[in-house]
């Protein structure tokens, strides 16, 4: 059984008396230990979809299912008892812990809240978290503005596995880092995973992370799924002319082959999700649409084994 399953999900939001279609009808499946990576460009969709999914948003519409079971009708103390086993981790370790609690509070913050341990053993469990996500347990003491952006990253991730969780979502936990201190990050989950046997979604703009830190991939563009596979099979054969598009950004560090390569420019801005184009989403970008691309919408669809596009030109 699939730990996690998104089946139509939408979420749309009503913006100045028009419908801002967030997220329009995702569906994709996380086996458990696996790392789905979700990538696009900013405004697509990403962000809205995980908190949907942690409920955080409440969705317009779809299903999700965790260990089978939907968690659309869960209430009150029902969603409060699934955050054992599902966490978030915020993009913003500036914005996303209280500076007036420290390091130690911060992280005993779930045990406060699920009523779980006594003040002791909760001391202990708060200084072994530390230690999990590479801080010195005298830390427990010090205040958010007594940290650097990474350290604060780490106490974000250790509260987020206060309660032993199966999932974890990942929303950009680098993006807001020195570029010196984001494989630091990655390489601490990735540490975590293997020890603790997590579930990932990782969201990010860095696809050469995603690539690394992830099983599979998907592409998100202003709302719909482009492209859905294993990372070896989109890293090696994108289909979708979007995910050619955002591969080829990625910088080779040989400046041989960095010079000789071709680039494919993406022109243009991402259209509003007020108003999106008519057929496929990406045809007002894409150099490869045509007439059909511009009238009728592609469904994502499997065309190779576990590798499923939206597009009418791959056939």
């Amino acid at each position: 059984m699939s730990l996690l399953q998104i089946q139509n999900l939408k979420k749309h939001f009503s913006y100045k008396g028009k419908i801002l279609r967030a997220v329009d009808g995702v569906s994709f499946t996380i086996e458990e230990g696996e790392t789905l990576g979700l990538v696009g460009e900013s405004g697509c969709g990403k962000t809205a979809l995980a908190r949907a999914l942690m409920r955080l948003y409440e969705p317009t519409s779809g299903d999700i299912l965790f260990q089978g079971e939907s968690i659309l009708k869960y209430k009150g103390k029902a969603i409060k008892a699934l955050r054992h086993d599902m966490q978030y981790i915020f993009q913003d370790p500036f914005a996303s812990l209280n500076p007036r609690m420290t390091a130690g509070e911060i992280i005993a913050e779930p045990f406060n809240i699920h009523n779980v341990l006594n003040p002791r053993d909760r001391e202990k469990r708060v200084q072994e978290l530390l230690q999990l996500v590479g801080l010195r347990p005298e830390y427990i003491s010090r205040f958010p503005h007594e940290f650097s952006g990474g350290q604060r990253q780490r106490i974000g991730i250790a509260r987020s596995l206060a309660l032993n969780p199966r999932l974890v979502v990942c929303d950009e936990p680098i993006a807001a880092l020195d570029v010196s201190i984001q494989a630091q990050i990655v390489n601490l989950l990735k540490y975590l995973q293997e020890e603790m046997g997590l579930t990932y979604l990782f969201i990010s703009h860095d696809l050469a992370m995603v690539k690394y830190l992830s099983t599979h991939v998907a592409v998100m563009y202003l709302g719909h799924l482009m492209e859905l596979a294993s990372s070896k099979d989109l890293y090696d054969r994108p289909l979708h002319p979007y995910t050619q598009g955002l591969l080829s950004a990625i910088p080779i560090p040989d400046p041989l082959i960095e010079k000789k390569r071709s680039r494919i420019l993406l022109t243009g801005d991402v259209p509003s999700p007020v108003n999106p184009p008519k057929g496929c989403v990406f045809s007002t970008r894409c150099p490869l649409a045509q007439k059909r691309c511009h009238e009728e919408r592609p469904l994502l669809r499997e065309v190779a084994p576990s590798h499923s596009v939206a597009c009418h030109l791959v056939e």
